[in-house]
């Protein structure tokens, strides 16, 4: 291996290795940490962040990167990760130590009151510490610079390339799709059984969700799983990644669909090249991507006819008493039911966008400074009333529901849409490939599923931005249209004996 390259793998392992310690105590933080250890903690995440930042903007590194770019062979994958290497420093270098970790400082803080705040229902616990966090990321972007919009330098953060002209694009073509479809899906559904709704054991809860882990391919002896308030993935490295779910006894469906998510997320860590740490070719192509693989495990596969299918046995025979008399496609309806609600996580595969729509419209807006943070409860409120028709009674349902703004994660949600678009193209794909899918994951095997996934997705990298790894994987970039016909065809499928859905989409 050229010498050269051997350097900079060995200070990109450096920073991948300072970069998981303080993800490993991010996790701490929320699963295991004592209530009065914030302020400490908060110290020790900011001076990690704040190291890897001045490991990355080292000058020696970037020099070294400018050489390799001059030197390696044009077509190799040496190059493709020096490419990458060299965007990223060019980004990061224009923000100080300083900065970072005066950014770290505030999120770990701003993580503390948005907990407080959750717990009490009451948003101006959490306001001056959002406030603060919203003029860093508006220095931040005035900072990096930008072309037309300030939230495209927050957007590409999680998803290289995107820009609020391209996501308005594709949001704009989903809003009317799905509103029509909303209209329709209703009309015809049934009645809603809460029958999912009652008091199942906690204990019974965790063991059906660890034996889903196993059978799609989370490997405990590379991770573990553990409880939270907000369900999150996170990898230390391939070999390390951890997922957390929540168990409410009385909504089976928390636990559910909370841990198929999560180890969709967790799979594409634990596919990454192990090789490959620390280098962009051994870390995952974007958030949307990254919400692509959790959103295909829980929706495309997770809430399918045959996976439920297969599962049913086991989950009547867990709950017996609780699901006395329960048929199979009472089940199938009730997990897929559509209704307008107003926690995000617990909403439908169709509504579920315009959770992200209403997101999106207001951290494109504070940005851009065209609301306040003070404002935001009432423009929260307002927004779900206009596209759900729904109003928050208090914070917690509201404004408070989402941890994201408190990690300082400005930019992240639209990559949930985003991943559910890409979900639903990756899986059709697959499905055109394979003559037998259903019946393969009606008996639980994921084997052509992980094997298109590994070739296709998990071991790219971070090579290629998400549009281009697309157009590899499927012959065409991003297109919405393969969302709409999964989500059209799924609901004629599970109300086959009613009106058939006959809205068409171009």
């Amino acid at each position: 291996m050229n010498e050269l390259y051997q350097k900079y793998k060995e200070e990109l392992s450096k920073i991948a290795d300072i970069k998981g310690a303080a993800a490993l105590m991010q996790w701490d933080q929320e699963v295991y940490m004592p209530e009065n250890s914030h302020l400490v903690r908060a110290q020790q995440i900011a001076t990690l962040s704040s190291l890897a930042h001045e490991f990355f903007s080292n000058p020696e590194l970037k020099e070294i990167i400018e050489k390799l770019i001059n030197t390696l062979p044009a077509d190799s994958k040496e190059i493709q990760n020096v490419k990458v290497s060299y965007r990223d420093i060019e980004k990061q270098s224009k923000l100080s130590n300083n900065f970072i970790n005066e950014l770290s400082k505030k999120v770990s803080a701003s993580f503390d009151a948005w907990q407080k705040a959750y717990k009490s229902s009451d948003f101006l616990i959490f306001k001056p510490y959002l406030e603060d966090l919203v003029k860093l990321k508006q220095q931040e972007c005035e900072i990096i610079g930008y072309q037309n919009h300030p939230y495209d330098v927050l957007l590409d953060d999680f998803d290289r390339g995107l820009t609020v002209a391209r996501t308005d694009e594709v949001f704009g073509q989903l809003k009317g799709s799905l509103q029509s479809l909303l209209t329709e899906i209703i009309e015809v559904q049934d009645m809603k059984m809460d029958f999912l709704s009652q008091s199942f054991h906690k204990d019974f809860q965790w063991d059906i969700g660890k034996k889903i882990c196993n059978d799609l391919g989370f490997s405990f002896l590379n991770g573990r799983k553990d409880l939270s308030t907000h369900p999150f993935t996170v990898s230390m490295a391939c070999s390390d990644v951890r997922i957390t779910t929540r168990i409410d006894e009385n909504n089976f469906m928390e636990m559910l669909w909370s841990t198929i998510h999560e180890v969709g997320h967790a799979l594409y860590e634990q596919g990454l090249n192990h090789d490959d740490y620390g280098l962009p070719s051994g870390e995952a192509t974007s958030l949307s991507i990254h919400e692509s693989q959790s959103r295909l495990y829980e929706n495309n596969i997770g809430k399918s006819r045959s996976f439920l299918y297969h599962y049913w046995p086991m989950i009547a025979d867990k709950f017996k008493h609780e699901l006395q008399g329960i048929k199979f496609d009472d089940f199938l309806r009730t997990v897929n039911y559509v209704q307008p609600s107003l926690i995000r996580t617990n909403a439908d595969e169709v509504t579920y966008h315009f959770h992200i729509i209403i997101r999106y419209e207001i951290e494109k807006a504070l940005i851009e400074g065209s609301i306040k943070v003070k404002d935001l409860p009432d423009v929260w409120n307002e927004k779900y009333l206009k596209y759900l028709g729904i109003k928050p009674s208090n914070d917690r349902e509201g404004i408070l529901q989402d941890v994201h703004w408190s990690h300082g994660s400005f930019g992240y949600f639209p990559t949930y849409t985003l991943g559910s678009l890409y979900a639903a193209q990756f899986f059709n794909t697959i499905n055109s490939k394979t003559s037998d899918l259903d019946k393969q994951i009606e008996v639980a095997d994921y084997n052509v599923i992980s094997q298109w996934l590994n070739e296709n997705i998990y071991s790219k990298g971070r090579l290629f931005d998400s549009d281009v790894l697309c157009q590899k994987a499927c012959g065409e970039p991003l297109n919405s249209i393969y969302f709409i016909n999964y989500i059209q065809s799924k609901y004629k499928d599970i109300y086959s004996s009613n009106t058939i859905l006959k809205t068409s989409f171009i």
